[in-house]
């Protein structure tokens, strides 16, 4: 046979294969189109256009694709599972049959248009929300951005979805062996749902805490190039100090080491300043929780922080880190003469630690005040100085925990801060529940405002115009921050701060929507921080004015106030 013939015969075949495997891909692929839930692809379009409605802060592209990617894969199942529902409510066992073409179709056709018309409402809610907050506006890349990672997001969602979908499926067909469909449909969800919560419970969690712990602890190792140890016994880590420096972790070395001297202190008042104390203790420093605690406040004793103006216990966030402009604060109001003490309590930075280890915080914020409270009580009740205590984000939650309730703060301190409260903050949650009639969540009074005020701002330290009984308690908290507003309950339940007239930064237009609100605010706790002053979880301006109205410094002014806010950063 000529070998050319060979060769033409060989390509021949070759294509045909080619043509098979195409013809089979095909046939794979018209066989999973036919499967796909056109009531699911409904349902999912809706909430892919709902994601597209304000929240508390603006969206970038990236978190706004996932956003609508979640929401757009979580509407999906919810419109498989109600079809399936109503199936098996009338004991049909086929599944419902696919729409003709001409309505997948009109699908597509209503998709195309009202994704344009959402992505025009999009551009005009974030202009006004980046225009409210100061933040630069949206470029038109970012549209083209948001379709790619919504599909990407979509798609990884429903390939977990389907997998987890197909195992269900499996488990019900072998129970069908042993029992009726419908025990069985009912015996093979319940198990398969108990084996993912044990694996993801079990398994994947604690291998996660594992690998993020170490992870953590690497970078606490780590040293900022810009600090060095104290050369002073009055900070921890220094000479005489009952703590390493190595010990601190990387935000207790970036305490002590940071702050103003003696100095920029003397400067700013005009008169000789002290040296302010600064103690502070790493979370390897000690056996546990409660024996750093009293390290912590024998590092206070040994600093002389006992005979101070102003003892103040910080709670830190989970790796220790303390809001620069809390401490300057009360150092340049009191010209030195504060002594302040916190601890380390976790690896993990302020949102992960809020989400999987929030109870270390509660210990070790109770265990910090109570050791150091007890220090303070053995002094003859003259030489006592003033205790105030404050935290904020989930140090706020810790500074709350050794009070049960707001007259316990008022018996035990001389005043707190508590800034960017959570969720879980117990006394902050009753308060708020309580609140006097007719004063709204966002901004709530609290009998009367006697010992207690809720601020968004400087200004609202006067609210209500009544007598403010000593000691003072500030909750500083902005109408758009997510922390403060994030709760598991906005999945199905709506928030009285969304019923009641919006805060002063939030659109009117944020409406709550089941699963897409929730959805919405757990992306803006991602983006928090990144807002100005005054907007989100950024806090600076108004903790001076706290502070000044909490402890009433000697000598102290609003003119001061104005001069300090310059000098203050957060960290």
């Amino acid at each position: 046979m000529p070998e050319s013939s060979t060769a033409g015969e060989t390509g021949t075949v070759g294509a045909s294969v080619v043509r098979s495997r195409w013809s089979r891909a095909g046939v794979l692929a018209l066989a999973y189109c036919r499967r796909i839930s056109f009531s699911g692809l409904v349902v999912g379009t809706v909430f892919l256009w709902l994601s597209a409605t304000p929240s508390l802060l603006p969206r970038g592209p990236l978190f706004q694709g996932i956003v609508s990617g979640a929401a757009a894969a979580l509407g999906y199942c919810l419109g498989a599972f109600f079809a399936w529902l109503a199936r098996f409510m009338i004991s049909r066992g086929r599944r419902w049959p696919s729409p003709p073409w001409y309505v997948w179709a009109g699908l597509a056709l209503v998709f195309a248009v009202g994704t344009a018309v959402m992505f025009w409402w999009y551009s005009e809610w974030q202009t006004e929300i980046r225009s409210l907050m100061r933040v630069g506006q949206l470029s038109w890349t970012a549209y083209p951005t948001i379709l790619v990672v919504a599909v990407i997001v979509f798609v990884i969602l429903m390939v977990i979805g389907q997998l987890w979908a197909a195992l269900v499926v499996w488990a019900v067909y072998k129970l069908n062996r042993f029992a009726p469909p419908r025990i069985s449909a009912v015996a093979g969800v319940t198990v398969i749902v108990l084996i993912s919560v044990f694996i993801l419970n079990g398994v994947v969690a604690n291998y996660s805490m594992k690998w993020l712990n170490a992870s953590f602890a690497a970078a606490n190792d780590e040293t900022d190039p810009t600090t060095n140890p104290p050369a002073t016994a009055l900070r921890s880590g220094g000479p005489e100090s009952l703590v390493s420096w190595a010990s601190l972790g990387r935000e207790g070395r970036k305490f002590v080491a940071n702050g103003p001297g003696t100095q920029q202190l003397s400067e700013f008042n005009g008169t000789p300043a002290t040296e302010p104390i600064r103690a502070f203790v790493g979370l390897g420093s000690g056996d546990d929780l409660r024996a750093n605690a009293a390290l912590a406040a024998d590092e206070l004793v040994r600093a002389g922080g006992l005979n101070r103006a102003v003892v103040a216990i910080g709670s830190a966030t989970g790796s220790g880190w303390l809001n620069k402009s809390t401490v300057d604060s009360l150092e340049y109001m009191y010209n030195g003469n504060v002594a302040t003490v916190s601890m380390q309590y976790s690896y993990l930075p302020s949102w992960l630690s809020f989400l999987v280890d929030s109870e270390r915080a509660r210990q070790a914020g109770s265990a910090l005040f109570e050791a150091v409270d007890a220090r303070i009580r053995a002094l003859p009740e003259g030489r006592r100085p003033k205790v105030v205590v404050f935290g904020e984000s989930l140090g706020s939650f810790g500074a709350e925990a050794a009070f049960g309730t707001v007259p316990t703060v008022v018996a035990r301190t001389d005043g707190a801060l508590f800034v960017g409260p959570t969720f879980n903050n117990r006394l902050w949650s009753d308060a708020t529940a309580e609140r006097d009639a007719g004063s709204p969540q966002v901004l709530p009074i609290y009998d009367g405002g006697q010992h207690v005020r809720f601020i968004a701002d400087a200004a609202d330290l006067d609210r209500p115009a009544a007598p403010w009984a000593d000691p003072h308690i500030v909750y500083l908290q902005h109408a758009s921050d997510p922390i403060a507003w994030w709760s598991p309950r906005l999945i199905l339940n709506e928030p009285d701060w969304l019923k009641e007239a919006h805060g002063r930064d939030v659109l009117g237009a944020m409406t709550w929507i089941p699963f897409v609100t929730f959805l919405q605010v757990s992306a803006d706790m991602a983006v928090s921080i990144d807002v100005p002053d005054g907007h989100g979880h950024n806090y600076l301006s108004a903790i001076p004015s706290s502070w000044a109205s909490i402890l009433q410094p000697p000598g102290w002014t609003p003119e001061k106030t104005q001069r300090l806010l310059p000098l203050l950063h957060r960290d």
